[in-house]
């Protein structure tokens, strides 16, 4: 059975949209693409414009999930407020169309696509090109991280074992070494936690 993630890279000025279908071991480019809106516009329509656009690839693709870059402090304040705002829109879409929703940090997309967490934009893009069998790796970068967001709940969710089939399937070597980068993770965290006890 197939798994059909929407990846959402939000943004104000450029939001990244892109669809991957995950059946198995395969990876399949269902459509992706970069809603844009321009800075000098009222932010109130600048916010509907890319809900609108959300709107119609949820409608349009119908996905069984929808996977979020999790917005993390920048010293620009006015980045960060716009990302915040689309990534919210980007959840209630989901949430209004009865679709989970996950959130994935950067450095998770990043280790899941390519091995390192603190790969560079080209490094993802690359990666991207790859795994999905393209001829050109997608552009602009936020065409790419959209995509990598989709490739990492669709790993993550054959490395769990929430996906919609009975049984898990058979992991590729990178969805091995994702799943065991994500419980590295959780231990330290639970080792800092309990560091920060004593």
């Amino acid at each position: 059975m197939s798994f059909r993630i929407l990846g959402i890279d939000p943004g104000l000025t450029r939001c990244g949209l892109g669809v991957v279908e995950s059946r198995g071991r395969e990876l399949r480019l269902i459509d992706v693409q970069v809603a844009r809106t321009e800075p000098g516009d009222d932010p109130s329509t600048r916010l509907r414009m890319i809900a609108d656009e959300i709107d119609a690839w949820i409608t349009r693709l119908e996905p069984d999930a929808v996977a979020v870059e999790r917005v993390f402090a920048q010293h620009n304040v006015r980045t960060v407020t716009g990302t915040a705002q689309v990534a919210g829109l980007a959840m209630v879409a989901a949430s209004r169309a009865g679709i989970p929703v996950a959130l994935h940090t950067p450095s998770e997309v990043k280790a899941a696509v390519t091995g390192h967490g603190r790969a560079e934009k080209a490094q993802v893009q690359e990666m991207v090109r790859r795994l999905l069998g393209l001829d050109q790796a997608p552009r602009p970068a936020d065409a790419a991280d959209a995509l990598a967001l989709a490739i990492t709940h669709a790993w993550r969710a054959h490395a769990v074992g929430a996906i919609h089939q009975s049984g898990a399937a058979e992991q590729t070597g990178a969805q091995r070494a994702w799943a065991q980068a994500e419980a590295r993770a959780r231990s330290a965290g639970r080792a800092r936690q309990v560091a920060r006890g004593r």
